[in-house]
């Protein structure tokens, strides 16, 4: 009975699990990485900021990497906001105005080796989908796209360091 439960103990160390985030897939001389402000020209101009910082904080909680100014990083992370629309989804019947709107974010990144440029990891398109609510009463009004747009700036941080980690 013994031999049986090491016997599963190797086939399941020896089958590629491994924790997420401990994996060491980025060469071993990388230990930084910068993360400077986004390429943006969209008109949602705080996701230059937003974005980086979304990132820059995941990396310091999800990872064994610092963050450190791009010019002094071992690796750079470069991004870009490729496009940023709002639509109104749901109408006020009574009114015909808009009760919620969908935002949605595309961006592309990649990390670079700072001292040869060689790309470690690229992502050319990542879609991500949120939405607000408005009130219908005019004095209720409280313009929520700037949390939305934080939650997507978390959620796009969240999805690029998980990548990098597991080398999707």
């Amino acid at each position: 009975m013994k031999l049986a439960g090491v016997l599963g103990l190797a086939m399941l160390t020896g089958c590629g699990y491994h924790v997420a985030g401990h994996s060491d897939l980025l060469p071993k001389t990388i230990t930084t990485i910068g993360v400077p402000a986004f390429n943006n020209p969209s008109t949602r101009y705080k996701l230059t900021d937003w974005l980086p910082q979304a990132i820059a904080k995941e990396f310091v909680t999800k990872s064994r990497y610092r963050v450190v100014d791009a010019s002094r990083a071992d690796a750079v992370l470069k991004g870009s906001v490729l496009t940023y629309t709002s639509n109104a989804v749901l109408f006020d019947q009574a009114t015909a105005r808009a009760t919620s709107v969908e935002i949605h974010v595309v961006v592309q990144v990649s990390l670079v080796e700072r001292t040869t440029g060689k790309v470690l990891f690229s992502r050319p398109r990542i879609d991500v989908v949120d939405n607000y609510e408005i009130p219908i009463q005019e004095g209720q009004y409280f313009d929520e796209s700037d949390t939305a747009l934080q939650r997507v700036s978390k959620r796009v941080a969240q999805q690029v360091v998980s990548d990098v980690l597991n080398n999707f």
